[in-house]
């Protein structure tokens, strides 16, 4: 039987079209539990501070290696650099 709420497709980023790419990450933000979920608002802001930080490369956070739109989505997450910038 198959699982609905499935994300992971078992492939590697490499084999994935961006737009695949992207739409996984969103459908994974789409389904997280309502109870860790950060604000919509929570969320953007996050991610415009880390728009401006070096350490973003392809939505990629090269301090501690997590995509940041996921890391961002969940409420009780914290930026992993040292300085933590939210």
């Amino acid at each position: 039987m198959t699982d609905p709420l499935r994300i992971c497709k078992r492939c590697l980023l490499k084999d994935m079209e961006e737009n695949e790419y992207y739409e996984s990450v969103a459908q994974y933000v789409s389904l997280l539990d309502p109870n860790i979920k950060a604000s919509p608002e929570l969320y953007e802001k996050r991610l415009s501070i880390c728009k401006t930080c070096d350490r973003l490369v392809s939505g990629i956070c090269r301090s501690c290696g997590c995509f940041v739109e996921m890391r961002a989505a969940v409420e009780k997450n914290r930026c992993p650099s040292e300085e933590h910038r939210w």
